[in-house]
């Protein structure tokens, strides 16, 4: 086996862990070549593969090659790929680990690779203590706070030293929390941020981090993931509320149309900067925020990116009440509360009325997003654009 600089090897983990696509092609461990195993199902794979993405310690680069090769033995067969030359050590070594796979079936690879995942995460959970209240505090986010009490999940946004910026890694965090949120015995979901900042939408490393395809690669994987994430909200079936506790960027604001409520602080501001970076709206805004402000409103924040305040963002129907920020906290919850001892199959299915006739709508509004989005991602203009706010940026 090949071994990898230290800092080949910390760069080569951090892109697998934020970026969807490397996620993709780091997938997860498996020491052995397993003999007369049970035949993992498509369905098995691919919750190894989420599994790997949550993974925090790092496994070291043998098992990451081994991880490497057998996701690619499993989805494309045999090595076919050149080799690569001998000063590209990282993909020479990811060359070398899938070739010496041979012609093993991409069956047992697959259910090679499901065992060895399945191996990491039984030692990872093994070797952490459970805290007391864990049956309340869900493990296993490196980036949210996620408890369930009377009859509320909390999804809590918890990077505030990066104002609530959501990674690569975060956006898979809250699909996996909003999807085991819509199957456990809660009445109602909360998302909310941690700190002075509900979320500064997305970490700008988001687009630093170019795979071996290129720009192309990283916006069509983009897409993608962005795809997968905002479908979760038009599917969630349960009352979802946003507790908007600061200031909300990008990501952040587009999704709020696709909340059941939206209850924010006084000093909660709404941002969509979308034609200072040269792109385009996400999150269904362009068709849930004409539809609650009326055209003229939503194209003045979605082409012109005019910044909203809490009470300005209410009026125009986006949030539902605002609350002075000395008295947020206290008044929402005891409100939420409130809720959460309703009738829960009653709120299910009113959401389900109110919600279903228009849910085609929206998915089909998130693919055409998502796909003018990736177009725009590697436009020159969008990458001049993202240059000259980072430039600016970087003078304050």
């Amino acid at each position: 086996m090949i071994e990898i600089s230290r800092r080949l090897a910390r760069r080569w983990w951090l892109s697998a862990v934020k970026n969807p696509l490397q996620v993709i092609s780091f997938p997860a461990l498996q020491l052995h070549v397993s003999g007369t195993a049970m035949r993992a199902s498509q369905e098995d794979f691919e919750n190894a593969m989420n599994q790997v993405k949550l993974l925090k310690k790092d496994p070291g680069n043998e098992v990451k090659l081994k991880l490497y090769a057998l996701y690619k033995q499993a989805t494309e067969g045999p090595c076919s790929i050149p080799k690569p030359g001998v000063f590209d050590l990282v993909n020479k070594a990811k060359w070398d680990a899938w070739n010496v796979l041979g012609n093993l079936p991409k069956e047992t690879a697959r259910q090679n690779y499901v065992d060895l995942v399945s191996s990491l995460t039984s030692s990872s959970k093994s070797s952490s203590q459970a805290k007391p209240g864990a049956d309340r505090e869900r493990q296993g986010y490196e980036n949210l706070v996620v408890t369930s009490e009377d009859g509320i999940t909390k999804i809590m946004l918890n990077r505030p030293i990066k104002k609530n910026a959501i990674s690569t890694q975060m956006y898979y965090e809250i699909m996996l929390a909003l999807k085991t949120a819509s199957k456990d015995d809660s009445t109602i979901t909360v998302l909310t941020g941690n700190g002075d900042y509900y979320c500064s939408g997305n970490d700008l490393t988001n687009f630093t981090d170019i795979p071996a395809g290129g720009v192309e690669e990283k916006a069509k994987n983009s897409a993608i993931m962005l795809r997968d994430f905002v479908g979760c909200f038009i599917d969630f079936p349960k009352p979802l509320i946003a507790v908007v506790n600061g200031p909300a960027v990008g990501i952040a604001v587009t999704t709020l149309g696709l909340f059941d409520v939206v209850y924010a602080s006084d000093k909660a501001t709404f941002d969509t900067p979308f034609g200072h970076l040269g792109l385009s709206p996400e999150g269904c805004s362009s068709y849930t925020f004409p539809k609650i402000m009326g055209p003229a409103k939503a194209a003045e924040m979605l082409i012109f990116g005019k910044k909203l305040t809490a009470r300005e963002a209410c009026a125009q129907g986006l949030v539902t009440e605002v609350f002075p920020d000395s008295i947020f906290q206290k008044e929402v919850w005891t409100r939420l509360k409130a809720y959460s001892k309703l009738p829960p199959n009653a709120m299910k299915v009113s959401k389900q009325v109110i919600r279903n006739t228009e849910k085609e709508k929206l998915h089909a509004v998130n693919a055409e997003e998502c796909r003018v989005l990736q177009e725009r991602w590697v436009s020159d203009e969008c990458i001049n654009a993202a240059m000259n706010f980072l430039s600016r940026r970087a003078k304050l």
